[in-house]
């Protein structure tokens, strides 16, 4: 019955999904279209309307408009241009300083507004002018401004490390943001090493001139401020001085401050984020609640029993099993979301890799980072086609590019997958886990 259930689960979504059904409509009647084979239709619809209320009425699902708020009032709050400044002040010596530039930029300020289109966008358009100016290739400029801005998804504080630990029934926050900065880190360093060997190939130099301490001070100045969101937010959870909820609301109150004192925010502008955020955060806390229907279903119907029991009757080989999974995750990250593929594909995999022993904070890790790389993939890539617009140019000439930034960044979660110490190291030196 079990892979009964999941082949209609699969199709009906897929058909739905085809349809433009929204995603989290169509996870909800994937669900109940599959559990009618053993539960009469009447009580199905009941068990679900109270399973959407139950996963809906959590109190640490506060914390996820809370960080969107507080995103989105970064991105208004004109930080894009002092991290920009940074970044190019400490790598700017180093060959295509502006893609270098780009590249740590996107990782300062995703992890900070913790959208990868909103990097893009910010932060490819202060960099666009300079790569111009010194001649650099639109569709490389694109590419790398488009493989780099997911790593700040992965670099707390992450919404998606957020939903992870809910969906996988409350694994620590604290310890998942702990572990998120190496792999974030990881896949910076794998795109700034394509963007120095591409840069050195072409001839693209560094900053002329000789090194200045005071333009290094200066920058870090000005953008001190800023990055101090992140020391304060996590730090505070880290620590244990206050829970993810409570980070999430003194990231609301410290990015309004620093707005208001960049004068960068109006009256006007701070209602609209608050409807932005209000919209956008409804969207995900409902389909937040409406998995947990899909997730009543899959242990009523046994369906991760029987998927784990399926793969670990393959082969008995842990590498093997977790390269299968990685390509599943790889695909379906193409097609979908980062959010709704954490609601579905946690359920399924996490009973398999717990079989072997590994541990829900890696396998987070593994599923963020390989969901991430669904984001500058076509056909969906949404990052990936906001970074081609903002460097005006087409995919045609940007995918050659791509290829490299791909292969890098697909070592890198070669690494993450196979190497515990990659994203578990900092959770273990802080005590988090044993």
């Amino acid at each position: 019955m079990a892979m009964q259930s999941l082949g209609i689960i699969m199709i009906v979504l897929a058909l739905l999904l085809a349809a433009g059904i929204p995603i989290s409509y169509a996870i909800g009647i994937s669900a109940l279209a599959a559990i009618l084979q053993t539960v009469p239709l009447d009580v199905s619809v009941l068990t679900a309307a109270q399973r959407t209320f139950v996963g809906m009425s959590k109190f640490s699902l506060t914390a996820i408009p809370f960080f969107v708020l507080a995103g989105n009032l970064m991105n208004q709050g004109g930080i894009a241009k002092r991290l920009v400044d940074f970044v190019l002040a400490v790598l700017g010596r180093l060959p295509g300083s502006l893609l270098v530039t780009n590249v740590g930029a996107n990782a300062l300020f995703g992890a900070i507004s913790g959208s990868a289109s909103a990097a893009a966008a910010a932060v490819g358009s202060m960099v666009q002018e300079g790569e111009e100016n010194q001649g650099y290739d639109r569709a490389l400029c694109a590419a790398t401004n488009g493989a780099s801005a997911p790593s700040g998804l992965l670099i707390p504080p992450s919404n998606a490390l957020i939903t992870y630990s809910l969906v996988s029934g409350g694994t620590s926050v604290a310890a998942l943001f702990l572990a998120g900065y190496l792999p974030g880190l990881l896949w910076a360093a794998c795109c700034i090493l394509v963007a120095i060997a591409v840069a050195v190939k072409k001839g693209y130099r560094g900053t002329l001139g000789k090194f200045s301490w005071k333009t290094l001070g200066a920058a870090t100045l000005r953008a001190i401020p800023s990055l101090s969101l992140i020391i304060v937010v996590i730090g505070g959870i880290v620590a244990g001085i206050f829970t993810a909820t409570e980070g999430s609301a003194i990231a609301v109150v410290y990015a309004l401050i620093l707005g208001i004192c960049y004068r960068n925010i109006t009256l006007k502008g701070f209602w609209e984020i608050v409807v932005d955020s209000a919209k956008m955060s409804g969207m995900i806390v409902f389909l937040i609640g409406v998995s947990n229907i899909l997730g009543w279903v899959m242990a009523f119907t046994q369906i991760p029993q029987a998927i784990s029991t399926a793969l670990l009757g393959l082969t008995d080989s842990r590498i093997i099993l977790l390269l299968i999974m990685n390509l599943l995750l790889l695909v379906a990250g193409t097609f979908m979301d980062v959010t709704p593929a954490i609601l579905i594909f946690t359920p399924l995999f996490l009973p398999v890799v717990k079989a072997f022993g590994m541990h829900p904070v890696q396998f987070g890790l593994i599923l963020v980072y390989n969901l991430c790389i669904g984001n500058i993939t076509p056909p969906v890539g949404n990052t990936l086609f906001v970074a081609i617009k903002v460097g005006k140019t087409s995919l045609s000439k940007v995918m050659p590019y791509m290829l490299m930034y791909y292969a890098a960044i697909l070592l890198g979660l070669m690494l993450v997958t196979y190497i515990p110490a990659v994203s578990m190291s900092l959770p273990w030196a802080a005590g988090m886990i044993k």
